[in-house]
Parts: structure tokens; C-alpha cells; sequence
């Protein structure tokens, strides 16, 4: 098991229960006790636990933590995948689409490098390059300009200016948070700012978020939940949450995290499945 993968499974062990043992991790995930405390200091490094003696507990984010584009990318990866398949189905060739930043949206990105004849507008630093790299020639990748944040969105007055010059049939919204009263909600500020831009370039509004996402509150709004025409989640979303969605958006698609995801291509001519 790679270090990324054991970092999404001891997140996800916190999350579940708040704090976890090095020797039960050693026993799960079958490495050995050094190998495990690299993980919990790679992951305190980075801010999402503490270490304590004998392992470590979890360390609540604030409305204002915004983690970084690789760390978000490990966690619920095989969800993300699923959701990201199911929205790049939404796409026909010759469409024009606007794509936020973020770890899903990321996802969904590589799957539009797929589809012919696009234009894709975004504020995504790694879905441009990803897009530019393993994308079509036929394709018109368009990146917004701005200020570059720790999950490597551009932002600001720059972003917002351009993203208000641009018209397209969709767009595809990542998010930090979903809350029945706070809406669709992010830690920065300036994100917000652009991602309200963002969703105004385009006629549909699709929000890809996986189950976590729920409950979560960043502290600066970007829409209201009854904003999204379709929001595509994880089959894991509690019934609560899918009864308040159900109401409040247009339209809510779960999706398995084990469906089956068909290979992407990689720069270099490789083939990555679930990559």
C-alpha cells in the first residue's frame, strides 16, 4: 500500500472514531511501527492530527482550514471517482464548460480530456495542467489567472474579472462544505468570490461533492443549496442529508464508490485505473 493510501485510511479511522492506536494501525495496514509514525508525522505536518503517545487523535478543522490539493486528493479518492464519472457524462462533444478547483473537480477534469471539441474554463492550477497534458488537440483549455491558493485555485479580482467575460453550457463545482442552512460553502474568502463568478458563466450548475462533505462549514458561503440544478454525491450520504437535498436541489445523483471506473490515459501514454 502506497503512503498516500495508508494517509486516506488513518484520516478515515479518525474521522470514525477520533483517535487511533500505532499498534492497530501496524496490525491493519500490515507495515511496520516505524512506517506508521512517519505517516501520523507526514499527517501532523500537514495539520489534520496530533500525535499523542502510543498514536494520535484528530485535529477539528476550523470554518478557516483549507487543506492542500494533495492531501484532499487521498481522501474518499474511489468515491470521487465514481462522481466524477457519473458528471463527465453529463458533457457532449462541442460543449463549453466551466470546471472549479478542487480534488473532485480535478477528477473530473481528466475525464473531460476525453471528449471531443470542448472548451473548459478554470480556476484549477492541477485541471489545466492535467488538461493541457493529457487533453485533446481539438480542446480549448482557458485558465483563469490569479492569485494561487494552498488547494491551487486561482483567485481574486483578476479571476473574478476574467470568469464574468466568459458564457458556458455547465459548470462543475467543487465544494468544501454542504449545510442545510449555510449552503455550499468554502474556507477562503476570495474563493467564494470567484466561485460565485464561476457559477454565473453557466447555465446548469453541478455541484460534485462526496458524502463527507455534509455538515461541514467553511466559513464564506457561495451559493445556497436550492443554487445547484444537480448535485452528484456518494450512496454514503445518511438519509437525512439525501431528504434535505432531495427538497432543496434541483436534482440529487448518488453514486457507488465501488462502480466500476474505466482507465484513463496518462501523458506518457500509460494507462492508470482508479489513478
Amino acid at each position: 500500500m502506497l503512503a498516500p493510501q495508508r494517509h486516506a485510511f488513518i484520516l478515515e479511522r479518525l474521522r470514525a472514531e477520533g483517535a487511533v492506536r500505532v499498534s492497530d494501525l501496524m496490525r491493519e495496514l500490515d507495515v511496520s511501527d516505524m512506517t506508521v509514525r512517519r505517516d501520523l508525522e507526514a499527517l501532523e505536518a500537514r495539520g489534520h492530527l496530533v500525535k499523542v503517545h502510543g498514536g494520535a487523535t484528530l485535529l477539528r478543522e476550523s470554518a478557516v482550514h483549507e487543506p492542500g490539493f494533495d492531501t484532499k486528493r487521498t481522501l474518499e479518492h474511489d468515491a470521487k471517482l465514481a462522481i466524477a464519472r457519473t458528471a463527465a457524462a453529463m458533457v457532449e462533444p462541442g460543449m463549453a464548460v466551466a470546471v472549479s478547483a478542487g480534488s473532485t473537480t480535478y477528477e473530473v477534469g481528466r475525464r473531460l480530456a476525453e471528449i471531443p471539441r470542448l472548451t473548459i474554463v478554470t480556476n484549477s492550477v492541477p485541471a489545466a495542467e492535467v488538461l493541457y497534458h493529457g487533453g485533446r488537440h481539438d480542446q480549448t483549455i482557458i485558465l483563469s489567472g490569479g492569485v494561487r491558493t494552498p488547494s491551487d485555485a486561482l483567485v481574486g479580482p483578476f479571476a473574478v474579472s476574467a470568469l464574468r467575460a466568459v458564457n458556458v453550457d455547465l459548470v462543475f463545482l467543487g465544494v468544501h462544505g454542504m449545510h442545510e442552512r449555510a449552503g455550499f460553502t468554502t474556507p477562503n474568502m476570495l474563493e467564494a468570490e470567484t466561485n460565485q463568478a464561476l457559477i454565473e458563466t453557466g447555465g446548469r450548475l453541478v455541484v460534485t461533492a462526496d458524502h463527507t462533505k455534509w455538515g461541514v462549514t467553511g466559513v464564506s458561503t457561495i451559493a445556497s443549496l436550492d443554487r445547484a440544478d444537480v448535485i452528484i454525491t456518494d450512496d454514503a450520504l445518511t438519509p437525512a442529508a439525501r431528504e434535505v437535498l432531495e427538497e432543496r436541489a434541483g436534482s440529487l445523483v448518488l453514486t457507488g464508490a465501488g462502480d466500476n471506473v474505466a482507465p484513463l490515459a496518462q501523458p506518457d501514454g500509460s494507462v492508470a485505473v482508479g489513478a
